[in-house]
Order: C-alpha cells, then sequence, then structure tokens
C-alpha cells in the first residue's frame, strides 16, 4: 500500500465518523474538474468531446472551495481535460492543501516540469501522472509520439524536487500482462510514491469503443498481470486498497458506491457518477437525495453498469469493507509495512 501514513489514518479517521454519525452515503475522493480542455486526444476518453462554448469555461477557485466544503471528501481527485492548462490551478492547490485535504493533481506530464516552480512540495499534494505503459504503447493509447518520454522526465525533475508523485494506469483490452509488468518494474525504480490500476470503461463519449474490457476479460487480466504481486515475488506499491485489488482479480464481489467518488465541473455535479453522463444538480445534497441509486450498479441490471469495474465506483466499497472487524488486521498490517 503506497498511501501515505498521514492520508491512511485521517481518511480512516473519517470513515469511523460516518459510520457512527450513522451516514449511508458519503463521498470519500471529490472528482474536482476545473475544466474539459485538454493537450492530448486520448482515445480512452471523450472530456474533449464537450462542445466549444463549455471547453472554453472553467471553474473559479472560489467555485473549486465551495463544492469541497459542500462535499466534506476528504480526498481531492483533479482531472480534466488537463489541470495544468487551467490558469489558477496553482491557487487551486494552494486552497485544498491549505484545507488540509489530500489532494492528486491528474495530469498528462506535458506541462509538468515547466509548471513545478507553481507548487509547494506537501504531504497532502500528490502528481498522479498518466502513464498507460511503456513508450510505445502509451503514446498509442494518446495518439502523439514522444509524450512517454516527456511524462518521465518530468517525474524525475518532481521527484529531485520533493513531490510526491503517483501513476495512473487504465488497462484495455489487448493489454500483454508481461509487458504491464515491465512497466509496474520501470516506474518503480523510477522512485514513483504509488501506482494506481483501473480496467477501462466504456466511456460513452470516447471515440474508441471497441478495447474496453468486460467483467471476464477484467479479472482474468488482472489475475494474470499480479500474479507476481499475489505470489510475493514482485513488491510494487499500489495507490490502492489491497481490497480493491483483490475485487479485480475476482477475490471479492463488490457492489459501487457511485456516490462515493461524486464529480463536479463547470456543469455542475454529475449524475450518477463520473462515468455515466446523464445530467447535472445544482447541489451535492441535491444529488445524493434525487438520485435513484438502485437504478446504477451491477446488481441493479443497468446494462450500462453492467461490466463496470473502475476504481471511482469501487475503491470507496473496498475502503468501507477495510473497516469491518475481519479486515481490520490486514488493513493495520498494510499501515505498519507502509511505516517500515
Amino acid at each position: 500500500m503506497a498511501v501515505s501514513m498521514l492520508q491512511a489514518l485521517e481518511v480512516g479517521k473519517y470513515l469511523v465518523a460516518q459510520r457512527l454519525k450513522g451516514r449511508k452515503r458519503f463521498p470519500l475522493v471529490l472528482m474536482l474538474e476545473p475544466l474539459f480542455r485538454c493537450n492530448l486526444a486520448c482515445s480512452g476518453c471523450g472530456k474533449i468531446q464537450h462542445p466549444v462554448e463549455v471547453l472554453r469555461q472553467h471553474l473559479t477557485p472560489e467555485q473549486c472551495f465551495a463544492a469541497v466544503e459542500e462535499c466534506g471528501a476528504p480526498v481531492v481527485s483533479i482531472p480534466g481535460g488537463e489541470p495544468l492548462m487551467h490558469p489558477q490551478i496553482d491557487e487551486i492547490v494552494k486552497g485544498l492543501v491549505e484545507r488540509k485535504k489530500f489532494v492528486y493533481l491528474c495530469t498528462n506530464a506535458i506541462l509538468l516540469e515547466k509548471s513545478l516552480d507553481k507548487f509547494q512540495p506537501s504531504p497532502y499534494l500528490s502528481f498522479s501522472i498518466h502513464l498507460d505503459g511503456l513508450r510505445e504503447h502509451h503514446d498509442h493509447c494518446v495518439d502523439r509520439k514522444g509524450v512517454f518520454d516527456i511524462a518521465v522526465s518530468a517525474i524525475k525533475a518532481a521527484k529531485a524536487r520533493g513531490f510526491r508523485v503517483t501513476t495512473n494506469t487504465t488497462v484495455f483490452e489487448g493489454t500483454d500482462p508481461k509487458e504491464m509488468q515491465e512497466f509496474f518494474d520501470f516506474v518503480t525504480d523510477l522512485g514513483i510514491d504509488g501506482m494506481m490500476i483501473s480496467p477501462g470503461y466504456s466511456y460513452e463519449w470516447a471515440p474508441d469503443q471497441e478495447h474496453f474490457l468486460g467483467r471476464a476479460q477484467t479479472t482474468a487480466l488482472f489475475r494474470e498481470i499480479l500474479a507476481p504481486y499475489r505470489s510475493g515475488q514482485k513488491q510494487w506499491n499500489f495507490n490502492l486498497s489491497p481490497f480493491f485489488l483483490d475485487f479485480l482479480t475476482g477475490d471479492k464481489d463488490y457492489e459501487c458506491t457511485p456516490w462515493g467518488s461524486p464529480s463536479y465541473s463547470v456543469l455542475g455535479w454529475q449524475k450518477p457518477c463520473y462515468l455515466l453522463n446523464e445530467g447535472h444538480y445544482k447541489s451535492f445534497a441535491e444529488l445524493l437525495e434525487h438520485t435513484d441509486w438502485s437504478e446504477y450498479g451491477h446488481r441493479s441490471g443497468n446494462p450500462k453498469c453492467a461490466d463496470c469495474m473502475v476504481h471511482c465506483g469501487y475503491e470507496p466499497t473496498a475502503a468501507m469493507d477495510a473497516m469491518e472487524p475481519t479486515n481490520v488486521a490486514r488493513s493495520l498490517g498494510s499501515m505498519l509495512g507502509l511505516a517500515r
């Protein structure tokens, strides 16, 4: 487990507090999208398919802070678009860190190296670098040659300046398990602070709809990819709950927690989740209260949810499972390993 000890403790306290208050639905991670503009056109992402008038907009720092306070989640992920294209991204990040939120700034890293002077290293800030594999595979995924090398250079520069750096990898149909294992070795040697992995979901606006995984494909592929890790041959650091990894390999059967990672953007609070675009609410309270959550998740029978195993829906479920008495020992063991 590569989550920092500070984050693990604070998130654990937050989860216990929610349980003591008797809350059934509460957020764990806010997906804060300050803009949809991007300097890449990745085939597995449809964010830049928004109309031009939407792509020209961005959230103000004040709007970001208000959403964070309204939501109350301890972790804030800042995807996009490309967040580093936002003219006030440094002000946004600084304000969130001052509020002691654990911030993951998700970036393709094209602008990262020349943007490092805008930020200060902090245990509350991590740069989450989008890397879907080694050079040839990643550059193919983002449809531009040279991006992998730019990202690697930025990772080295950020680590040299004392920043926390993690990677964010989406696994698609056709991924070579051995090559993915080599990729994990490569980024581990770079000294990154953790890896996030997730199967791709068939986001309806994504240009490429042919390489998303079904459930059976997902569990078979991740069993093969993670075999050296599960057997103890590899000591890769994943920025994920060990229970979520068990879910990916089919060893646990979870139901989605779509309210666990709500999404806020220039359009408002996206319903029902980051991946399904079925409109927006003006407030987080409306999202929680007016969404019929029984219509979503694997067991609902909703065909849009049938094959989804993405971290934003299932990592919150895994985090709650880690708080169950029968699982606490394993959770503590992961934290003690991190401390050592």
